[in-house]
């Protein structure tokens, strides 16, 4: 099992920039690519975007809504990722959560409880 917790979440005017964090635990050695997410106002957990990707060698990948100003890192010794995300806009309003999934079982995914970004004036 894999725990994740998500935290950094907030209100923020357009234009400004928060950094979330991720924290994993448990059998860290079962995961390889780490994943953000958001699911918009609204929708519903099916319609959850793929935001960010980056794998333990650090490769990444974003989605083209938020390539440009969104950055993901991680840090394999401190089993933590991050999102730091720039130039934010009323449309990155979303709970933002936290993937990982099972190198040992695929078809296991792990889920945190998500945090929330808020972009308004």
């Amino acid at each position: 099992q894999v725990q994740l917790v998500e935290s950094g979440g907030g209100l923020v005017q357009p234009g400004g920039s928060l950094r979330l964090s991720c924290a994993a635990s448990g059998s860290i050695f079962r995961v390889n690519v780490m994943r953000w997410y958001r699911q918009a106002p609204g929708k519903e957990r099916e319609e959850r975007e793929l935001v960010a990707t980056i794998t333990r060698a650090h490769a990444t990948n974003y989605a083209d809504s938020v390539k440009d100003r969104f950055t993901i890192s991680r840090d394999n010794a401190k089993s933590t990722i991050d999102l730091q995300m720039n130039s934010l806009k009323p449309d990155d309003t979303a709970v933002y959560y936290c993937n990982a999934m099972d190198v040992v079982n695929p078809s296991v995914g792990y889920w945190g409880k998500g945090t929330l970004v808020n972009v308004s004036s």
